[in-house]
């Protein structure tokens, strides 16, 4: 496998960001699911908002740019591809979806596999659960 190297400087992963209506209240559902904090918004206001981000421990993070003609994703199929989705890992898929349910997101009508199962974040962005072999 090759690794790149762009004159003297490395270029590393950081985030992913999505687009959504709302940022704060998307980052908030990601916040809840994850365990991350949301970023402090120091002197702006609420409805302000046009872009936040998730505070990660370690590792990339999760960022939430506003797009005021947002439109959500038709997965699986349709006018609006998915673009992108996030998988996470979860030790039982049932206790998963209890969670992710609860917070607010929806079940897929389409499941395609076994050992995950996709969701809809509340703006729509398809995310999967995905059994965490065990080892």
């Amino acid at each position: 496998m090759s690794q790149y190297r762009w004159a003297m400087t490395e270029i590393t992963y950081s985030l992913v960001a999505l687009d959504c209506p709302d940022p704060l209240r998307l980052a908030h559902f990601y916040a809840a699911l994850t365990g991350w904090a949301v970023e402090p918004l120091g002197e702006m206001e609420p409805d302000q908002v046009q872009w936040i981000e998730l505070v990660a421990e370690r590792g990339p993070t999760i960022a939430f740019q506003r797009v005021d003609a947002y439109v959500a994703p038709t997965w699986p199929e349709g006018a609006v591809p998915q673009q992108l989705h996030l998988d996470f890992n979860v030790d039982d898929l049932d206790d998963g979806e209890a969670v992710v349910l609860g917070l607010g997101a929806t079940k897929a009508s389409f499941q395609p596999g076994e050992t995950f199962r996709v969701y809809l974040d509340p703006v729509g962005h398809p995310f999967c659960l995905v059994q965490r072999h065990q080892g």
